[in-house]
């Protein structure tokens, strides 16, 4: 699933929402401790679990007494924890924020950061919990977790201050590994960002997989659909958006060990742009013993000296 792509003017209006708050909290040094967000932006927090139907039931108690809308429909909440598999949920009648207490605390800071993004979007108060035909169709839905998605990674990457550091040396796995740890999130939201927000005009691709290594492959995998997903910078897009993904992890697969983590290989690979001309690219994989992480950047246009192998 590739990422989405914001119009500009909605990426403008979500920055300076996002402005507003980290001037709010001053000129803070990473990483961003996300209490002081809740405390600026007058926002509980709370957890649920979908395995503790007493929790559970405590929980939509609560939320019967204090929330005009789950008291209408009772069921609503925990219908939609079970049956979506929802790892947090925003309440924006209670200014209420709700992390699932059975996932683990790693995944606790992305998912508060992108309920977080929830109430900052002003739009999004009326579609949330919504029964609309609009608010759920699917497009509507991808969209608007993907501004919430955005609006995330703009706050536990402090705006443009991610960027600056990201931009200040070569692009590679190291240099996002060392952002990881300066800005305390996890391995995967730091590469997206990376792509996302610190291409500086240069065409570079990420890919969050399962492992690549035949040998390592999970029961269930799907070779038409072998990426979870597939984040590109806008001049990738612009230039090499036509590149399919399935394509891309057979390209990876091919030079990755089947180590059970760390670096699974680098390569350089050749990918043909929206005119047929071949560029050249460094690729990294890494594996955190989850899921597998790769990154393309683009390195100079190809000149053919000899066949070579050609991703369209």
């Amino acid at each position: 699933m590739k990422n989405v792509n914001l119009g500009h003017r909605t990426i403008v209006d979500i920055d300076g929402q996002v402005a507003k708050v980290l001037k709010g909290l001053g000129n803070l040094e990473p990483p961003l401790d996300l209490r002081v967000v809740r405390e600026l932006l007058k926002l509980d927090r709370g957890y649920y679990s979908t395995t503790d139907d007493r929790l559970l039931r405590e929980t939509f108690s609560r939320m019967k007494v204090a929330g005009k809308q789950v008291l209408l429909r009772p069921t609503l909440l925990r219908d939609a924890v079970r049956s979506l598999s929802l790892k947090a949920l925003y309440l924006p009648d209670q200014k209420r924020i709700l992390l699932d207490k059975n996932l683990p605390p790693i995944k606790h800071r992305w998912n508060e950061a992108h309920e977080i993004g929830h109430d900052l979007i002003p739009w999004h108060a009326d579609m949330m919990l919504g029964d609309t035909e609009h608010t759920l169709t699917p497009v509507c839905h991808e969209l608007i977790e993907a501004e919430a998605n955005y609006a995330a990674g703009r706050i536990l990457f402090l705006g443009d201050r991610f960027a600056a550091e990201a931009t200040s040396s070569s692009p590679n796995f190291d240099l996002v590994r060392g952002l990881s740890k300066r800005f305390g999130n996890t391995m995967t939201s730091t590469l997206w960002r990376f792509v996302e927000q610190a291409h500086a005009g240069r065409p570079m691709v990420a890919l969050v997989t399962g492992h690549p290594h035949p040998t390592r492959r999970k029961p269930g995998f799907d070779p038409s659909n072998p990426c979870r997903y597939c984040v590109e910078s806008p001049p990738f897009r612009e230039r090499f958006g036509m590149t399919r993904e399935v394509d891309l992890f057979s390209a990876i697969a091919g030079y990755c060990g089947a180590q059970g983590g760390g670096v699974l290989g680098q390569c350089e690979l050749v990918l043909s742009d929206l005119n047929g001309d071949p560029h050249l690219f460094d690729f990294e994989t890494f594996f955190n013993s989850h899921e597998a992480l790769t990154l393309g950047v683009w390195l100079k246009p190809h000149v053919r000296t000899a066949p070579v192998s050609i991703f369209r």
